[in-house]
């Protein structure tokens, strides 16, 4: 099963190997990624809100060097549990599970924040991140 058929990006230097993106070490096709339009942002759909919910917590520019993985699955359990108006007042991780399973929820390391628990600040991290 392919989980992610497509990657959806922008122009930026990140993107800019899509061979890299696309194939694996031994050739094989992964997701394909489409480039969207400069100044285009809603062919980019919900991902365009997650964007503005990541810099709540890590504002553009920042050197994310100093984040650890954990910090970010931290983040994104956080993002991903807040209740969407957009969703049926659902959260993507509910949407998520309900499409996909809590099994590859939980291989993604993807965890449900009680509603009342949801924070979209950096306060959420238990150390101070060095800038």
């Amino acid at each position: 099963m392919t989980l992610f058929k497509v990657c959806l990006a922008d122009n930026g230097s990140e993107f800019s190997n899509p061979k890299a993106i696309e194939y694996d070490r031994q050739g094989n096709l992964r997701p394909r990624i489409f480039y969207c339009d400069p100044s285009a942002p809603y062919q980019k759909g919900s991902a365009e809100r997650n964007h503005e919910f990541i810099r709540m917590f890590i504002p553009k520019g920042t050197d994310l060097e100093h984040y650890t993985h954990d910090d970010i699955n931290l983040m994104m359990n956080h993002i991903n549990s807040y209740v969407r108006e957009s969703l049926g007042n659902k959260s993507p991780y509910e949407m998520f599970t309900f499409l996909y399973g809590q099994e590859i929820a939980d291989l993604l390391q993807c965890h449900l924040i009680p509603p009342q628990e949801v924070t979209l600040s950096p306060s959420i991290f238990r150390r101070e991140v060095q800038l």
